[in-house]
């Protein structure tokens, strides 16, 4: 049986889809854009930015779901430019203590909105 997560504290879904869905003691947490919920705009700045607010958002599904990011198993994380990977990944790193979860990383041609980053992840109880 599949449970609906959804989060005041992050943005509303920009299309058909659910911000999370948990089947059994998985959470699958849809792409992120870096929406802030409060204003309904990207943050000011550049990909750190925009990274740094996919992942509010992420931890804020999560906290609706009773996890953290600690919980997490595995990233995808999709980039407007490849060239922003480096700046992206520093604040990658600095959300996760101990180990890292699985991840995979790249570019894309277009992401929703003009946004430089999306990030979803799946999260294990």
């Amino acid at each position: 049986m599949k449970k609906v997560i959804n989060s005041k504290n992050a943005p509303a879904a920009v299309g058909p889809y659910s911000q999370a869905i948990e089947v059994n003691d998985t959470v699958y947490i849809s792409g992120q854009l870096p929406i802030d919920p409060a204003t309904g705009n990207f943050p000011a700045g550049g990909v750190k930015e925009q990274t740094e607010q996919s992942f509010k958002n992420i931890k804020a599904i999560l906290a609706e779901a009773g996890l953290t990011v600690n919980h997490i198993v595995k990233t995808t994380v999709l980039l407007a430019d490849i060239s922003d990977f480096g700046a992206m990944n520093e604040v990658y790193s600095a959300q996760f203590t101990g180990t890292f979860p699985a991840r995979s990383a790249f570019a894309v041609k277009d992401l929703p909105k003009g946004a430089l980053v999306e990030i979803e992840v799946i999260a294990v109880r």
